[in-house]
């Protein structure tokens, strides 16, 4: 008995050590990047950094209102168009998917997830873009929608896996409840099941906008990278990230502590869109 209670508070050291190892390391990345973007806002002047609509370091201009409007304009158009199709597809899944399609479907899914950015970038760039153009009679494919696009194809496995898993969790009793009061199949799943799985299915679209707004390779692939104000879906954008990958390289004094104050905020959406979700739980829970 002692061995065992022995075993299992190393257990919990081990555990314990990899909490704490994960949480330094958020710790870490925060006081870097507030450490080194602070001070560059101090010294291009909060508005002018977080207002400006010029991005211009040779000239000592940094302002990232176009990229933030970017960021958010892309973002948003990938879970309008991604969300309702991984919602649907979870549905799918998880209760009308025969049972001989599922081991494919789910496995296909998985390989989606596994596929590296780069990979997406090339399809949107090789059969995206030349299709935005045709559409719509373009000088350049590379476009909002373009991204918006090949962003919303690339949460859907986010989404889907954990949109499925908080529908499967539900108890069975809540649709067989429904059926027995008279429920369509079809009425039982989506006003019983998916109401009782909101918090997973929020989950999951908090995930797939983490994906999606922190995204870089595939968007500067597609994208069409300009540093101008948006001017349409069918015009081309930077994002905050694409802005920092693109120019950091070669980025140095001022114009590199912009790059990571650009980081900042970027850091800072990431936890206002996470705080945001917690607060709706909250009031769920208690509703």
């Amino acid at each position: 008995m002692r061995a065992r209670a022995a075993k299992e508070l190393i257990m919990k050291v081990i555990f314990f050590l990899a909490a704490c190892a994960s949480v330094l390391a958020v710790l870490l990345i925060c006081v870097f990047l507030f450490a080194n973007g602070l001070p560059a806002m101090g010294k291009i002047g909060v508005f002018d950094f977080l207002l400006g609509q010029t991005w211009k370091p040779g000239n000592d201009m940094y302002g990232i209102l176009p990229m933030i409007l970017g960021s958010i304009y892309v973002t948003a158009g990938a879970i309008v168009i991604g969300v309702p199709i991984a919602l649907l597809t979870s549905v799918f899944l998880a209760y009308y998917c025969p049972k001989r399609l599922y081991g494919i479907c789910k496995a296909g899914i998985n390989l989606m997830a596994g596929v590296p950015s780069v990979v997406y970038g090339f399809f949107g760039m090789i059969v995206l873009v030349p299709v935005m153009k045709d559409i719509f009679i373009l000088k350049s494919g590379s476009t909002m929608l373009t991204a918006s696009i090949l962003l919303a194809i690339m949460i859907l496995p986010t989404v889907v896996g954990v949109t499925e898993a908080s529908l499967q969790s539900v108890p069975k009793s809540y649709y067989e409840g429904a059926l027995a009061l008279g429920a369509t199949h079809s009425h039982s799943v989506f006003f019983t099941i998916l109401p009782a799985a909101k918090s997973g299915v929020v989950a999951g679209v908090v995930l797939g906008i983490g994906r999606a707004i922190g995204e870089t390779m595939a968007v500067i692939m597609v994208a069409g990278n300009q540093t101008r104000m948006p001017e349409g879906i069918l015009a081309g954008v930077r994002t905050l990230t694409s802005n920092i990958v693109m120019e950091m390289g070669y980025a140095a004094g001022l114009h590199r502590e912009a790059l990571i104050a650009t980081g900042v905020v970027l850091f800072v959406f990431i936890l206002l869109i996470n705080m945001t979700v917690s607060l709706l739980n909250r009031r769920a829970s208690h509703a």
